[in-house]
Parts: C-alpha cells; structure tokens; sequence
C-alpha cells in the first residue's frame, strides 16, 4: 500500500538523518520543505522533498494537502490516561479555596482515584480508558506514555497494567507502559513507609517483570510523598527488573530528586514547575530529559517550568500533557503546545521540536517516532487549511486537524 500527500503547504520536522533529541539554541531550528510531497509506504515513510522533484510512482491513494501544514504526530510522554471515575468534586473544592495539597491531606488525591480504581472492574476500567485513547488519538497523539499507580495494592496495580497492554494490544498508537505503584502512601502504610515500599520491591515488581506489563519505573519524588532516598531504593529495584527510571519531580519543592535521577540515569525527570539554579546545573550534559507539563500548571494554578532559563542554560525541554484524573484532565497535546508558547514564553519552533522529537526520546522511540524522516513511522498530522503553523499554537480554541495517520492508516 503506497500513499501519497502532495502540494504539502509546508512539511515541518524534517530530518534527513536521524537525531535522538534538540537542545538549547537547536530547539529554535524547524526544518521544514515548502510546497511538498511526502510518501508512506508500508506504514512507513518512504521519501519526501519539494513537489518540483516529485518521482514518478504508483500511489493506491492521493492526498492533497494544498494549503495545509503536514507534521509528525505528537509524542506525549507522560500520562496516566488508564484511571476509574472522576475527581470533578475535588476540582470544585480548589476552586471554593482548597488546595491540591489540602485535598490530599483529607484523602482525597491520589488516594481518591486509588480507592475508585480497585473499586472497579477491570473490563470497566479498560472500557473508560479507551474512550480517552481514542479521543487523544483524534486530536493528533500517535505515540503515549501511560503510568500506573492509581491501584497501590498489588492486584490494582496490576490491573491497571494489564488495561495498558491490551489498549497496546487493540490499537495502532504505540504505547509505553510504566509502573507507578510510588505514587503515594496507602493509608495503612501511612506510618510505615518501608512496609509499602517492600511491597513494591518484593511483590509488585516480580510480578510485573514476570509479566513483562512495564518499560519503566516511576516515583513521585516530593515533599510529602517519596524522600529523595526511597525514590533511590526503588529506582535501583526497578532497573534490577530491567526497568528504566523516568521520575516526577521538583512539582511543588526542590528536594534534590532530579540530582537522584541523574544519577540513576533516568531516562527523564517530570514536572520541574519549581527550578532552582543547581538543578538546571545538573541536567547540564546528561542523558536525562526535562519533561514539563504546562496544563497542569494551567489547571492547578502553580508556577509553569521555567524553559527560557533551561533553554538558555543549553538543555533540552519535551512536552506532554500530565492526563490524569486530579491535577490535567485533558489528554490534548494541541493546548499543551499552545500553553507552554503562551505561558512559558516558548517559541512555536521549541514547542513543537518539544512535542515531537524530544517528546519521543522522552519514551525512547526515537528511532521510529517524533519526526520526518525515512524509515520512521507514518504518523502525521494533517492541519485543515490554515496561514502557518503559528496559527497552532495562536488559535489556540481553535480545532485545526483535519486528519490523523496513525502507521499510515487515516484514523476515523
């Protein structure tokens, strides 16, 4: 099955060699061909350039893309899209002058959604989760990360991991699953911190690795919730089990977690709304991805990731949307880009070059996601006919995807 889009107004992201990530002053370079073609060939993409050099070819289907703006699909690494119910109660509760912190001192939080998840059938947590999938799917995400840690009892967690593999199982996106069994204390381990983190360590991480249900490990690493030195202890058992970490941190304090996650090599560390100079320092020159997520800044009300002053420092940024059922509950990746140009004072060109190629080294897929280039998947996003790709993120109410391909096929 040979497609191709022709008259391409403008194709963004392309790469003719493959490169794992953008930092600093790169992030302000987009490469993109005006006026263009692009051809998907076994799911696939098989050649791009300038219509003035199209090939000769049989194509099976034609796209004109006359007056639109052709780009990968967004890479969103860091969700947890698989969850049970909802928390518009505690939404209602910020806003009559509760905090997020308030809510979960009174158990709700995180312990909410873990009380409505093992509460809930399995089929019924899958059928819930699908509708979100499907619904980021139609708004141009075509590679997602989903976290569990919504169950914090062995059996919830791995339900909730299970759900992820079957949504892995039944749909074209690709999917990355992680075990977030860190995500806070029970309250039966309230008091007794190494008791529920012997659980993870013993119980939960077998169990997951016998399963293969995981690619990474994760830990809430704040005040509050995991101390720097339990987010080492499980970290280092999670890549006994062939677990790669990817950390939340500095989202409301700076404790000294992103310092923990480079030293463990973490494939990314998460949130950074609260930055101080060390820890910008310490990112310096390391393996590990910052990671913000400005629509929960947006949602909560706290500060957003400071990117111009890590983007100066020389650091790479990715975006993703935090969906969860607390703190974002929106899966749209299209506002993400657009917030963190409003909000964070970062330029169309780093934003997307944040939701695309860094977005997908973030989920360790970036030789096959996350830009245009030869040999990637055909996973695209075909805007509906529009002035630039500044409109993107300036209209930013505005619906202006027209089609999404996800492996080459138009999702409906």
């Amino acid at each position: 099955m040979t497609t191709l889009l022709i008259n391409i107004k403008e194709l963004l992201q392309i790469r003719e060699t493959a490169i794992a990530k953008v930092s600093g002053a790169e992030m302000a370079i987009l490469p993109t061909i005006k006026n263009a073609f692009l051809v998907i060939r076994d799911n696939l993409i098989a050649d791009f350039g300038s219509m003035v050099n199209l090939p000769e070819l049989h194509a099976d289907k034609i796209i004109d893309a006359t007056g639109k703006i052709v780009l990968p699909s967004w890479c969103d690494s860091h969700t947890h899209i698989v969850y049970a119910g909802n928390r518009e109660q505690e939404f209602v509760d910020r806003i009559n002058g509760l905090t997020y912190e308030e809510i979960s001192n009174c158990g709700g939080g995180i312990l909410n959604s873990a009380t409505k998840l093992n509460e809930t059938p399995e089929d019924e947590i899958y059928n819930q989760s699908k509708l979100r999938l499907e619904e980021v799917m139609q708004l141009g995400t075509g590679a997602v990360e989903i976290k569990s840690g919504y169950g914090l009892t062995l059996d919830g967690e791995l339900k909730m991991l299970r759900v992820v593999q079957r949504l892995s199982k039944n749909y074209p996106i690709t999917i990355k699953a992680t075990f977030l069994g860190a995500h806070a204390f029970p309250l039966e381990y309230a008091t007794n911190h190494q008791g529920y983190i012997d659980l993870i360590i013993n119980d939960m991480l077998p169990e997951i690795a016998k399963n293969k249900l995981a690619d990474f490990i994760d830990v809430f690493c704040e005040a509050g919730y995991f101390t720097v030195e339990e987010t080492r202890k499980i970290m280092e058992a999670g890549i006994k089990f062939g677990l790669k970490p990817k950390i939340h941190v500095n989202q409301f304090n700076s404790i000294g977690g992103i310092q923990a996650g480079i030293e463990y090599n973490a494939l990314s560390v998460d949130h950074l709304e609260v930055m101080k100079p060390e820890d910008i320092k310490a990112l310096k020159n390391t393996d590990t991805m910052p990671v913000a997520l400005p629509s929960c800044s947006y949602f909560l009300s706290i500060p957003y990731t400071p990117a111009r002053a890590m983007i100066a420092a020389g650091l790479p940024i990715a975006l993703a949307t935090d969906y969860n059922p607390g703190s974002t509950p929106s899966g749209n990746m299209n506002f993400v880009v657009a917030t963190a140009c409003i909000k964070m004072k970062m330029t169309p060109e780093e934003a997307i070059n944040a939701a695309t190629i860094n977005g997908a080294y973030a989920m360790g897929i970036s030789e096959t996601h996350g830009s245009i280039t030869i040999g990637k998947k055909a996973n695209l996003i075909i805007t509906k006919p529009i002035t630039s790709y500044y409109q993107l993120p300036y209209a930013f109410g505005s619906t202006l995807i027209e089609t999404v391909l996800i492996e080459g096929e138009i999702i409906s």
